[in-house]
């Protein structure tokens, strides 16, 4: 991996997850409950406090667990809830060590199928289908990850130009049409649920 990726809108943090696939997956991993340029500043933020110039998965998997959720949590933190995170990230590091040696790019380096390869994103630790398909899509789309059938393993995140995701974020316009995507998508959730409540509370006609 060596591309050129513009997910925390930070260069240095940037540049760490264009070389590092381990990076990567913890900042798709980190990416929930807090702005994305958060999420994907993360693992920057942890590899420097633990003194690399990258994240190692078995230095991580070994660490006493309080210790590094206390490295997450020194401000500024790595996540609105480091603790919990912490626990994630170890169990990510340590699934890697134990399935992968440690080594994160062995999870698509041989994947034979799109379908194959979402099915291994799907197996870890923090990786609900919608994270894994929108993983998928990122590194199809931007770090040249693509084998047989990756689009329609990524589902709607894998179409062309779709705006949906991370995984369509190349720079301030881009990533200007996915929040707007994601705006509408919530307004159109809260609008159907509201539809529902009003359906479920309107009196029944009289015979």
């Amino acid at each position: 991996m060596d591309v050129t990726l513009h997910l925390a809108q930070d260069p240095e943090a940037d540049e760490l997850l264009g070389r590092s696939a381990l990076a990567a997956l913890t900042g798709m991993l980190l990416d929930q409950q807090v702005p994305m340029e958060w999420a994907f500043k993360g693992p920057a933020t942890i590899a420097g406090r633990l003194g690399a110039d990258d994240l190692d998965a078995h230095e991580i998997a070994a660490q006493e667990p309080e210790a590094f959720a206390a490295l997450l949590a020194e401000k500024p933190a790595v996540h609105r809830y480091p603790g919990a995170m912490a626990k994630r990230v170890q169990q990510l590091c340590q699934y890697l060590v134990e399935h992968y040696d440690g080594d994160a790019e062995a999870l698509w380096r041989d994947a034979g199928s799109g379908a194959e390869l979402l099915e291994r994103l799907q197996d870890l630790p923090g990786f609900g289908r919608q994270k894994a398909q929108i993983f998928l899509a990122l590194l199809g789309k931007q770090l040249g990850v693509r084998p047989e059938g990756w689009r329609e393993a990524a589902g709607p995140y894998g179409e062309a130009k779709s705006f949906r995701s991370v995984a369509d974020i190349t720079g301030p316009q881009s990533l200007a049409k996915v929040r707007a995507h994601k705006q509408e998508m919530k307004a159109a959730a809260k609008a159907a649920k509201t539809a529902k409540m009003a359906k479920a509370t309107k009196p029944a006609k009289a015979e």
